[in-house]
């Protein structure tokens, strides 16, 4: 890990120490520079989903080590070619029965295959071909329509595969240098999001105990469509050479809360799936 990579990290969380999803976060600490594009999925966002307040212990009180819910990466399951990788990314990938009835498949349902979306000079999104170090990626895009007293909801779901877990740590990275270096980003023309802040954490950090890399981004969204602002939220996890994300913009009428709660419930049906097909089987 370079000093840059622990500086971004530390900024990050510091700009946003409020931010923490329950269940979720962390940086894998063996990453070393690739030569993949300064870049992630864009419209897509995570959120930190209220935690619940406990008592704090007592001073002769010590509390008991989490036990990790990450198993132990088999590498021999890792995709080498950009065909397995696609093989591994469609077992990972989530449909819209991940996030409950009220979710349905958007218009286009799935990106373009073979192109990568990267933050330029001017915090633009623009797409490009895939970098040296992504094999696979695919974004699938969902929505509730609007009804019920709420605006039209809109839900993406990322999946990206790298050929290893520094990579992967390096997309982390990168994300974390993006929201830092553009606060106010455009997504096309229309859509743009505003005053978005970033938090990052390890696994074993902020009682993270279930994936080994994480990033998350909240802030707001303004649409020529769907008007706004609104509620904006980005979750990022990886496990070895992927990583995982769900975008979540809200409407109006539409609770925060149930936002979050459908963010938190994508990504991790995909981490899950993640650890199903990577880690080594208990023995």
């Amino acid at each position: 890990m370079t000093r840059r990579y622990v500086a971004l990290r530390a900024y990050g969380c510091a700009a946003a120490g409020l931010f923490f999803m329950a269940g979720m976060a962390g940086c894998t600490a063996d990453g070393t520079a690739k030569s993949g594009a300064t870049s992630r999925a864009p419209a897509s966002s995570p959120a930190p989903s209220a935690t619940t307040a406990t008592a704090a212990p007592s001073a002769s009180a010590t509390a008991p080590p989490a036990v990790s819910l990450v198993p132990e990466l088999d590498e021999s399951k890792q995709p080498r070619t950009a065909a397995e990788a696609r093989d591994l990314l469609a077992r990972i990938v989530i449909s819209e029965d991940a996030f409950g009835p009220d979710v349905v498949r958007g218009a286009p349902f799935e990106s373009s295959s073979g192109r990568w979306p990267v933050l330029d000079e001017r915090c633009v999104w623009q797409t490009a071909d895939l970098p040296p170090d992504v094999l696979a990626t695919n974004t699938r895009y969902f929505l509730i329509p609007a009804g019920n007293g709420h605006g039209r909801v809109r839900l993406n779901a990322t999946v990206t595969v790298h050929h290893d877990r520094g990579e992967s740590g390096w997309e982390t990275a990168r994300a974390m240098e993006e929201v830092l270096r553009c606060p106010d980003q455009k997504v096309r023309e229309g859509e743009d999001l505003k005053g978005l802040l970033g938090n990052a954490v390890y696994q074993g950090e902020q009682m993270n105990n279930w994936s080994e890399d994480a990033f998350s981004e909240m802030g707001t969204y303004v649409s020529d469509t769907d008007g706004g602002p609104h509620t904006y939220f980005w979750y990022q996890a990886q496990f070895g050479p992927v990583t995982v994300a769900i975008t979540g913009k809200g409407a109006e009428g539409f609770k925060t809360e149930s936002l979050t709660q459908l963010v938190v419930q994508g990504n991790s049906r995909m981490l899950a799936q993640a650890k199903q097909a990577l880690g080594k089987a208990a023995g």
